[in-house]
């Protein structure tokens, strides 16, 4: 007989146990967010055959050794942009017309920079008469942040493993920057210095020494307190101290070092580009429900999954829960928007927020909520990254490959540090928090994947 201690267990309503001493009340929800539809589809989904798909996808995903080997125009690295008038942008798939204000002024500047127009008003008029193609980038192996615009001339990272091979731009620094939505002269400039100067520079230093293997870079940076999205301190620390001894003997400019010394993120978009490539490799497994894909347009969310092919699964986006700049608020911030979550698709980033408490002080919380998300992405992850082991967690690898089915078991959203943008084009970050993704986007890919099962 209890004689003391909990009396009453209770996993329904908590209005239940109003007024019971001692009861012990258990935060649990019915799956699949309460959709009995999707719960039944996922569970009709065969078992066996789901298990050695997943094996199979995350399987190539961790066995990808990206390497940094170029960096290139982009028109000499991505096909569609090679001929006529290209641009492309982050996110799922979206038409002009229902474009955010970043995303449009980021395409503005491009068309600028290409020579495309002269003026602003005559930039918008040529991308609203559809006279400028605009595709997105994961349709073409690429990613990009924020806005995620990319042109023909613009210089980028591109990292390859074997014949396998995925592009980024070169990361712009922080202030009034393209992928803000920025397009003023001093933009403009500093776009002509990396296609003229630091792009032809770095392509330099790397065909004179071997590949920059970016798996081993992130992976020591983890150790030493990065997370691969938000924090690159230490990356970009290790890859300028590897370059410093090449760039020297090749004489670089002055601006060149102090370029590299001032932009704590520049390995950020190296990082997207190697889990564009690692994540392309789980693609196309059929009977998978591994996430290879998830990315942001300032109005959708999106996500791709290995069993459905190219097939999109979109809800809309909101803002991210963070801390402002002074000055700012929610009511300035644009919704969620760019391509670098795909760093947490792989297992950096949010996921792996535990390796870098110090993330807490940029987007809200403490060290504990940091080890709180790495262990929560645990219950929606395949496995485990082997190249990604995070100390604070005794060595265990990175949370790795999301898993649709336990989103939907568990009722367990990914997490991804992000920048806040100002819904308005060119003023820039405003802060960085945390957002969620959708679960609408999980409860459609289940619908999809139920369909391609079927004979």
């Amino acid at each position: 007989m209890i004689t003391s201690g909990v009396r009453v267990v209770n996993a329904g309503l908590d209005l239940i146990t109003e007024g019971v001493p001692d009861a012990l009340q258990l935060d649990w929800r019915p799956p699949a967010f309460g959709d009995a539809e999707v719960a039944r589809l996922a569970a009709g989904l065969d078992v066996q055959a789901t298990r050695s798909a997943n094996d199979q996808a995350i399987s190539r995903v961790h066995s990808a050794r990206p390497e940094w080997t170029r960096t290139v125009r982009a028109a000499d690295a991505l096909p569609v942009l090679s001929e006529g008038r290209t641009l492309l942008y982050a996110g799922p798939p979206i038409k002009w017309e229902r474009m955010c204000d970043p995303v449009r002024g980021a395409l503005v500047g491009a068309t600028l920079f290409e020579g495309w127009a002269d003026s602003p008003d005559g930039a918008r008029g040529l991308l609203a008469s559809g006279a400028v193609t605009l595709s997105n980038c994961h349709g073409h192996g690429a990613v990009g942040p924020m806005a995620g615009v990319i042109s023909p001339s613009m210089f980028g990272f591109l990292v390859e493993d074997g014949e396998a091979r995925a592009f980024t731009t070169l990361n712009e620094g922080l202030g009034k920057v393209l992928r803000f939505g920025a397009y003023d002269e001093s933009v403009l400039e500093r776009l002509r210095w990396m296609r003229d100067e630091l792009g032809p520079t770095l392509d330099a230093v790397l065909r004179q020494g071997e590949p920059v293997d970016v798996t081993g870079l992130i992976g020591q940076a983890l150790a030493m307190g990065d997370e691969g999205h938000n924090r690159n301190i230490a990356a970009t620390s290790l890859l300028a101290r590897r370059l410093a001894g090449r760039l020297a003997a090749l004489g670089a400019s002055p601006r060149v070092f102090a370029f590299l010394a001032e932009n704590d993120h520049f390995t950020l978009n190296l990082s997207m580009a190697a889990a564009k490539l690692a994540m392309d490799a789980g693609r196309d497994v059929p009977g998978s429900t591994l996430v290879v894909a998830m990315c942001r347009n300032g109005v959708e969310f999106g996500i791709q999954v290995s069993g459905t092919g190219d097939r999109w699964f979109t809800a809309p986006v909101g803002p991210a829960d963070g801390l402002f700049f002074p000055g700012y608020s929610i009511a300035d911030a644009n919704p969620d928007l760019g391509d670098s979550a795909i760093t947490e698709t792989l297992g950096i980033g949010g996921f792996a927020m535990a390796a870098a408490p110090a993330i807490t002080r940029f987007v809200g919380g403490t060290p504990a909520d940091a080890l709180a998300a790495t262990a929560s992405m645990e219950r929606i992850t395949m496995r485990r990254h082997p190249a990604y082991p995070i100390p604070a967690t005794g060595f265990r690898g990175a949370p790795s490959g999301i898993d649709v089915l336990k989103v939907i078991d568990t009722n367990v959203l990914p997490v991804i540090n992000t920048g806040i943008a100002h819904r308005q084009a060119g003023v820039g970050q405003i802060g960085a928090g945390i957002v969620t993704a959708p679960a609408g986007v999980f409860l459609d890919a289940v619908r999809g994947l139920a369909e391609a099962a079927r004979p």
